[in-house]
């Protein structure tokens, strides 16, 4: 809006107030561009070099090695060992050996009858070995028509038809593969349903958006109850991760899509699984509701809507709080103090060091608890000083301000990791469970209906457990469509992917 001149104030102390309000103002607004920029472009890295937080411990006194140091100390522990690959073989350097487990098929080529005799010496050549070498070929994927021939018999009283195997859709002309392919398609690899229909038609098939969605709704009811079992595995748990993500509804009633919510669920190292949750809102309710009688340790971010759960008693539910969250804020404010947001940093950096440490030492249980009680508590007491120190120099609404007060309003549930070595510093596992949502909806933009979130929740549950087991979704998903059927319901646990994996192993 232009500002009238003549209508400004006269006195100086009010301009010079107003002067430094609009340049807060512009401050906070280019700030806000360059995170929206950042977002936009996907640059979401919170890097600080190790040289910047060396600079930081060494004023507060903490030791940390340089980035020169620490190359340094690389060049005097010699090269690193070739890296394992899943099944623990060590990787050479350069061009690796085509996987052993495709299939093979051999072309022998020879020398013609005329040019296997000397031309100088009149000698017919004889066979020394063979050079060989192995190139990729692609065989494009193809659709088959399968006939179920039930023979038919009769006799003087009666007719008797043989059964086929029950299939997953009753009455579909999809088989469990197919089923299996638009699933993944969809769901792991976010093929929206009308890009599939597109390479169908390459097959000469027409099939429907609608028909496919269908097959995609069905599938989906199809393994409710697998689901369900797969819920009270993870809420066997005694530490559930969860977080939540929007995503964009369409409404009949409305000119323009809602806003739904994806909740993903993940199990601890004893309970390898994610199981999704969608709800139309991000009340209480969603999570309360899912959650139901679990008691134990739940990691999330500071979501007030949480606050209730921890505070009854009756629920026996302990908060687990997320440094990674906490970290993200203080970054953030990094801009507007640099010097007593970057010691901060430096403090956090530290902590996450002992985790790194631990890792590489393999540590687990009693012991990592020993390593966090003699290493990582010290500094988080260090931090937690320092914090109390700085808070009364900001303003309480200031980004630096704000990022201190979460952390030490948190601070009771940021540090539990610390008394037990089941805990994890942050919930970035559960966050990360989250990307194929984020990447998923980049391609389909949208869901259909509230229905349409279930049939994703459901599917999604399944697609990502499969991938925290190493196990290939089309796999899974054409196996079990094809036998839960006929499955008996109190051996439901032998599906779930965890369980399918050992048995076909």
């Amino acid at each position: 809006m232009p500002i009238d001149p003549k209508s400004l104030p006269k006195d100086p102390e009010i301009l010079q107030q107003m002067l430094v309000d609009v340049t807060t103002q512009l401050d906070k607004t280019q700030r806000l561009l360059r995170h929206l920029l950042a977002a936009k472009s996907g640059t979401r890295s919170e890097q600080i070099s190790a040289d910047q937080l060396a600079l930081f411990a060494r004023e507060l006194g903490i030791h940390t090695a340089t980035a020169a140091e620490q190359e340094s100390n690389d060049e005097d522990r010699g090269p690193d060992p070739p890296a394992a690959n899943a099944s623990g073989e060590k990787k050479s350097r350069g061009r690796q050996a085509l996987p052993r487990h495709l299939k093979r098929e051999r072309i022998v080529h020879d020398l013609a009858e005329a040019d296997k005799q000397c031309s100088d010496c009149q000698q017919a050549l004889r066979h020394i070995g063979e050079e060989v070498s192995e190139r990729y070929e692609y065989i494009p994927a193809q659709m088959l028509v399968i006939e179920d021939a039930c023979q038919k018999y009769a006799c003087a009283c009666k007719i008797r038809t043989a059964t086929k195997p029950a299939q997953p859709i009753e009455k579909s002309t999809a088989s469990a593969s197919v089923l299996a392919q638009v699933i993944v398609s969809k769901v792991a690899d976010h093929l929206p349903v009308h890009r599939q229909a597109k390479i169908f038609r390459r097959f000469g098939l027409e099939l429907s958006d609608q028909t496919l969605c269908g097959w995609l709704r069905q599938s989906a009811d199809l393994l409710e109850p697998l689901y369900e079992q797969l819920k009270r595995f993870v809420l066997c748990s005694k530490v559930v991760g969860s977080d939540d993500t929007p995503v964009k509804v369409l409404d009949r009633l409305l000119p323009h899509t809602r806003t739904g919510r994806f909740w993903p669920y993940v199990g601890d190292h004893k309970h390898p699984a994610v199981v999704y949750d969608y709800t139309p809102t991000r009340e209480r309710a969603g999570p309360e509701n899912f959650l139901g009688h679990y008691k134990g340790y739940l990691q999330v971010d500071a979501y007030a809507a949480y606050d209730k759960f921890f505070v009854e008693p009756v629920r026996e539910l302990v908060e687990v709080g997320c440094f990674a969250h906490a970290r993200r804020h203080v970054y953030q404010a990094r801009e507007t103090d640099p010097a007593r947001m970057g010691a901060v940093l430096a403090y956090i950096g530290q902590l996450y060091a002992v985790e790194k440490r631990a890792r590489k030492a393999d540590l687990q249980g009693e012991d990592l608890r020993q390593l966090r009680e003699e290493v990582s508590r010290p500094i988080a007491n260090q931090l937690h000083a320092y914090l109390l120190s700085i808070q009364p120099q900001f303003l309480p609404k200031s980004d630096a301000g704000q990022a201190v007060a979460y952390v030490l309003k948190n601070w009771l549930a940021l540090t539990r990791y610390l008394d037990d070595g089941d805990l994890s510093i942050d919930n970035n596992r559960t966050e990360r469970s989250l990307r194929g949502i984020a990447v998923g909806r980049r391609n389909w933009t949208f869901l259909g209906s509230d229905r349409g979130g279930r049939t994703m929740a459901i599917l999604r549950s399944f697609v990502s457990s499969c991938e925290l087991n190493k196990i290939d979704p089309f796999a899974w998903f054409r196996d079990v469509l094809a036998h839960i059927p006929e499955h008996s319901i109190q051996k439901l646990d032998q599906l779930l992917p965890h369980n399918w994996a050992a048995q076909t192993n």
